[in-house]
């Protein structure tokens, strides 16, 4: 009879020692499958943030100008405004006085400069980051039938290759005649697209008008 009773304490035991295994083992791998789980989410919430994907730019325009006496600069901050595009106002390192711009002076700075097709007065400071524009408008009045010299100074001031430049000037009455077509020849690899004489009493919305029938895709 003690024989009996030590056997069925032994297959007792045995039998719940086997069962505590049992549940150790479920416990473990129910503990892995989550760690992996979770390592899963984790992943896929950095891939839903940084998403390997590049982000389209959009076009990026810089409006320069040159502006002795105002007149153009007001046309140039129309089209930065309606184009929400960078601004840049070409500022000569001695500035023009009103002796200097009087035309009817044989002898004044400007005559004379633009008497000599070399002139090329100096610039104060520079636009560092010209590589980054696609679209470049550039204006200016029109002295003698022509743009500024100091103009010429900026366009061979940089390299405007695969750019589309598009030019404007103001004047007290003669058109734009060969000033775009003389500067574009200063320089090399750019589209130039057909310029436009502009009033500096014209209107944004006047001014923007010519800008989006010119065909560009400013979009961003």
């Amino acid at each position: 009879m003690r024989k009996i009773l030590s056997v069925l304490l032994v297959s007792l035991l045995i039998f719940f020692f086997a069962a505590c295994g049992s549940e150790k083992n479920i416990s473990q791998e129910s503990g892995e499958e989550s760690t992996d789980t979770s390592e899963g989410q984790t992943n896929e919430s950095e891939n839903l943030e940084n998403p390997d994907i590049p982000e389209e730019q959009g076009t990026k325009v810089l409006v320069a100008y040159f502006s002795a006496t105002n007149t153009t600069q007001g046309i140039a901050e129309h089209i930065a405004n309606g184009l929400s595009a960078d601004i840049y106002e070409i500022v000569p390192e001695e500035p023009y006085t009103d002796a200097d711009l009087n035309y009817n002076d044989n002898n004044s700075r400007t005559t004379i400069e633009m008497n000599d097709p070399n002139a090329r007065p100096a610039i104060s400071g520079s636009i560092e980051n010209m590589e980054e524009y696609d679209v470049l408008f550039i204006g200016f009045p029109i002295w003698w039938g022509e743009a500024p010299r100091i103009v010429s100074t900026f366009m061979e001031s940089y390299d405007f290759s695969g750019k589309t430049i598009v030019p404007f000037c103001t004047s007290g009455g003669s058109g734009m005649g060969s000033s775009a077509a003389n500067l574009e020849q200063l320089t090399s690899g750019a589209q130039w697209l057909a310029g436009q004489r502009l009033n500096g009493s014209d209107s944004q919305d006047t001014v923007m008008e010519w800008v989006n029938g010119l065909g560009l895709d400013f979009g961003e």
